[in-house]
């Protein structure tokens, strides 16, 4: 397995940090070979320049300001995000992350003469694991769409390969949760993991840390 984990959060104290933590510790425990990108740490710009923008049909030649980037998601078979939800969608810096490495041969084929829409072009990976937090309610969450979810799992998922192993969790009313809920949130994520990597791989749970507020939703 190799497996390439997003990883967006500012805060190196957050519970999405203990999130984080679980995940590697599981696929390192797995034997996986793993990368990290941290984005807030390596200071990844999302912003697509003017300069990008215009020359992003061009590949190999759009893939050079974002290339050790889309090494890596062309080495990985499995990708995990985790992030917290902000404004029931996805960080800018994530959503920024996902505009300028997914790109035209790299992540997906676009139109042609014979094709009138895109065309997955990451059939490579069988597996996508999608982990976050929301301050909102899981029913306020649903009844404005879950943005964030349906873009990793559908719009990404759909560049995938066919039927690959998806994993989901979401921490809801991150901002009123307690020990008690931010331990049983890291238990479901193990579980989750366990059925991502495909058999269970016993590591322990990390101590959450106090609650600090993460979004405003």
């Amino acid at each position: 397995m190799r497996a390439l984990v997003v990883y967006c959060h500012p805060s190196p104290k957050s519970f999405t940090a203990a999130v984080r933590d679980l995940v590697m510790a599981k696929l390192q425990t797995a034997g996986a070979e793993v990368r990290l990108h941290d984005l807030y740490a390596s200071g990844f710009s999302p912003v697509l320049t003017r300069e990008e923008w215009e020359g992003y049909l061009t590949c190999p030649t759009n893939c050079a300001p974002v290339s050790r980037e889309v090494e890596d998601i062309r080495w990985c078979d499995t990708l995990i995000f985790v992030y917290p939800t902000w404004w029931y969608g996805l960080p800018a810096m994530l959503k920024g992350w996902l505009d300028r490495v997914l790109l035209p041969d790299v992540a997906f084929l676009m139109p042609d003469g014979a094709n009138k829409t895109i065309r997955p072009g990451l059939r490579h990976i069988t597996r996508l694991g999608v982990f976050t937090t929301c301050g909102a309610s899981r029913w306020l969450t649903f009844v404005v769409g879950a943005p964030g979810r349906r873009t990793l799992r559908r719009g990404v998922g759909f560049l995938l390969t066919p039927r690959h192993r998806r994993a989901f969790a979401a921490h809801y009313l991150m901002d009123s949760s307690t020990p008690e809920s931010r331990r049983a949130h890291l238990a479901r994520v193990a579980a989750k993991m366990d059925r991502l990597i495909g058999r269970p791989v016993p590591v322990p749970l990390p101590e959450p840390p106090s609650l600090r507020p993460e979004a405003a939703e």
